[in-house]
């Protein structure tokens, strides 16, 4: 006769393979829309993308493809036609533009360009006094309402009245308490932003 096992034993095994199947379904998740909104989103002044080009001789691949940042122009400095501006433009139109100039050229006749985005050039930082300061990822509809809350919402020790969003070298002072109470003030984020809250001097 074979041994019984525990049924403990058999019913924490099932709820460990659950848990362990939520959390992937979960992770799997993140990445599909973290990956859906970076297809989405529009190329930015000061983003980060790997290039990478097909339909060309296999010695000029390496010369081409590459990672490249935009700058604050909008423009990446592509190897034989310089400075093409993609800032504005989504991805897949990002390609397209940069592909019909390296044909009208005559520098390669069918150009394929991929162009991805770096996760990291899509997030906000938000940081304080907050209950889990953290990276947000950014989605087009990012406040600083919502990116408040996805840390957790305020920690006890906040003053909301005098919330700081640092974008490049401009620091704005925000109430979030009018916010509240107004929900059209509320301020659209864009990649890279900082949102800091300050400590209540109360």
């Amino acid at each position: 006769m074979h041994p019984i096992r525990p049924y403990h034993r058999v019913a924490r095994g099932h709820a460990s393979q659950r848990l362990l199947i939520s959390c992937t379904v979960w992770l799997l998740c993140f990445l599909f829309l973290t990956h859906a909104a970076l297809a989405d989103a529009t190329l930015r002044q000061g983003d980060t993308i790997d290039l990478k080009i097909g339909g060309v001789p296999a010695t000029e691949i390496s010369s081409v493809s590459g990672q490249y940042t935009i700058d604050g122009e909008g423009n990446v400095n592509l190897p034989y036609i310089n400075r093409v501006k993609i800032a504005g433009l989504a991805p897949g139109a990002a390609q397209a533009v940069i592909e019909s100039i390296y044909k009208a050229r005559q520098i390669y006749t069918n150009p394929n360009i991929v162009i991805t985005m770096q996760p990291q050039s899509r997030f906000v930082n938000v940081g304080g006094e907050v209950k889990s300061p953290q990276r947000v990822p950014f989605t087009p509809d990012l406040t600083v309402l919502s990116a408040i809350n996805a840390a957790g919402g305020f920690s006890p020790f906040a003053n909301e009245r005098k919330v700081r969003l640092l974008r490049g070298q401009q620091v704005t002072i925000i109430d979030v308490k009018k916010i509240r109470a107004n929900p059209s003030q509320d301020v659209q984020l864009e990649p890279g932003d900082r949102v800091e809250v300050p400590q209540s001097l109360f």
